[in-house]
C-alpha cells in the first residue's frame, strides 16, 4: 500500500456567526494558507474533494459556488459528499491510493448559524417513526446520556469535568470558539446541561494530502496515514445499546489503531457523554491526550467538525508534539457513523 500523509492543515477562526462572510469568503484563507504551506498550485494538485450540506445552505448543490475559491478552470478532478469533511478525506486518500494521483485537497465548510441546527438534523433520522416525532439532536444525546448514567458509566460531575477540562484545554487554540472555565449552566435536556452541549459554530477548514517522497519534499515531518476507516450503527435507534459504539471500535480495528499504543486522540464527542462511549469504545487509557485542541467542546462547525479532529491530530505531529495519534469523526445521532484514522509521524 501506498504511504500518504497530511503534509498541511489550516483552519478559520470558529464562530458564533459570520453573517459578513459567504462561504467562499470563509473558505478562501483557509485555501491560501493550506496552498501556502506546501508551496503548491491549483494546477499541482491531482484531486480535490469537498465536504458540505446543502441542509445547512438551504439551496441545493451549494458546493458548487465553493469551487470559485478553489479555482475550477481549467477543469480539475474533484467530486464531493453530503457529509463532513472526514469522508471527503477517505476519498481523498482512496484516490491516491490506488496511484492515480499523488495529491490532494480536501476542505469541508459550514454555516449552522443561518439557521436551528437542533432541527435540521432532525431529517437524518428514520422517516416513518422518529422524524414525524421531530427529537432534537440534544434530546437524543441526553436518552444516550441518561442510559450512561443508568448503567453505571458515568455521572453528572463526570460529564462535568470533561467539559471543563476541553475547553481549558482550548484556551491555548487560538481559533476556538469558547475557551477557559465555562460553567455548567443550567439544563438543555435533563441530565445534559449547557457546558455538556456543543456550540454553534460557523468554519472552514482544509488538508494536504500527498503519497511518499513527494509528502516529505513538502513537509518537515508528515502525518502519516497509517490506516483509515469508517463503519455505521443500525438506523433505528431502538435496535442500538446507547452505551456503546461497535462501529467505531469496529472502524479503530480496522484502521489499526490497536495495534500499537497512541499518545492522543482528538474525538469529535459533540456532547460530553459521547466521550464517555468512545473512550471505551477506542480503548483509550487516561495516559491518553484526549482532545489536546479543545474538540468539538470547544468549536462545533457542522460537516467540518470531523476533518478538524483529523487536522488537529497530524498538526501536533507536524509540530513534533505527538507520535501516533487516533482521530475520529462521526455523524448522525448518537454517535451513528464512524471514522477513524491512526496517524504517525517519522522517528525524532
Amino acid at each position: 500500500m501506498r504511504e500518504v500523509a497530511i503534509v498541511a492543515f489550516a483552519q478559520s477562526d470558529q464562530v458564533r456567526r459570520s453573517d459578513e462572510q459567504s462561504e467562499v469568503e470563509m473558505l478562501m484563507p483557509v485555501l491560501h494558507s493550506v496552498m501556502e504551506q506546501t508551496g503548491l498550485k491549483t494546477s499541482d494538485i491531482g484531486f480535490t474533494c469537498s465536504g458540505s450540506s446543502d441542509y445547512l445552505a438551504g439551496r441545493a448543490f451549494s458546493f458548487t459556488m465553493t469551487l470559485d475559491g478553489v479555482g475550477a478552470w481549467p477543469p480539475i478532478s474533484e467530486s464531493h459528499v453530503e457529509m463532513d469533511g472526514a469522508w471527503a478525506m477517505y476519498e481523498a486518500w482512496v484516490k491516491i491510493l490506488t496511484g492515480e494521483v499523488d495529491t490532494a485537497l480536501v476542505y469541508s465548510y459550514g454555516k449552522s448559524s443561518p439557521g436551528s441546527v437542533r432541527d435540521v438534523l432532525t431529517r437524518q433520522l428514520d422517516p416513518y417513526y422518529v422524524a414525524p416525532l421531530w427529537p432534537d439532536a440534544v434530546a437524543l444525546a441526553a436518552l444516550q446520556a441518561q442510559a450512561l448514567i443508568d448503567s453505571g458509566e458515568t455521572d453528572e460531575p463526570a460529564l462535568a469535568g470533561i467539559a471543563a477540562r476541553s475547553r481549558e484545554a482550548a484556551a491555548d487554540n487560538p481559533r476556538a470558539q469558547v475557551k477557559g472555565a465555562v460553567p455548567q449552566g443550567d439544563y438543555v435536556v435533563q441530565p445534559l446541561r449547557k457546558g455538556d452541549c456543543p456550540p454553534i459554530s460557523d468554519g472552514a477548514v482544509a488538508v494536504v494530502l500527498a503519497a511518499g517522497d513527494k509528502a516529505r519534499e513538502l513537509c518537515a515531518r508528515p502525518a502519516w496515514i497509517r490506516g483509515m476507516d469508517h463503519r455505521i450503527e443500525a438506523h433505528s435507534l431502538g435496535v442500538r445499546d446507547l452505551t456503546d459504539s461497535p462501529s467505531a471500535r469496529l472502524a479503530a480495528e480496522r484502521a489499526g489503531a490497536f495495534e500499537r499504543p497512541v499518545d492522543t486522540a482528538e474525538l469529535h464527542a459533540p456532547f460530553t457523554s459521547q466521550e464517555v462511549v468512545l473512550r471505551k469504545a477506542l480503548k483509550l487509557g487516561d495516559e491518553v491526550k484526549v482532545n489536546p485542541s479543545g474538540g468539538p467542546l470547544a468549536a462545533n462547525t457542522m460537516m467540518a467538525a470531523g476533518l478538524l479532529r483529523i487536522g488537529e491530530a497530524a498538526a501536533r505531529i507536524h509540530r513534533g508534539e505527538s507520535d501516533r495519534a487516533l482521530a475520529h469523526a462521526t455523524s448522525g445521532p448518537c454517535l451513528q457513523q464512524n471514522l477513524v484514522a491512526v496517524l504517525e509521524g517519522d522517528a525524532q
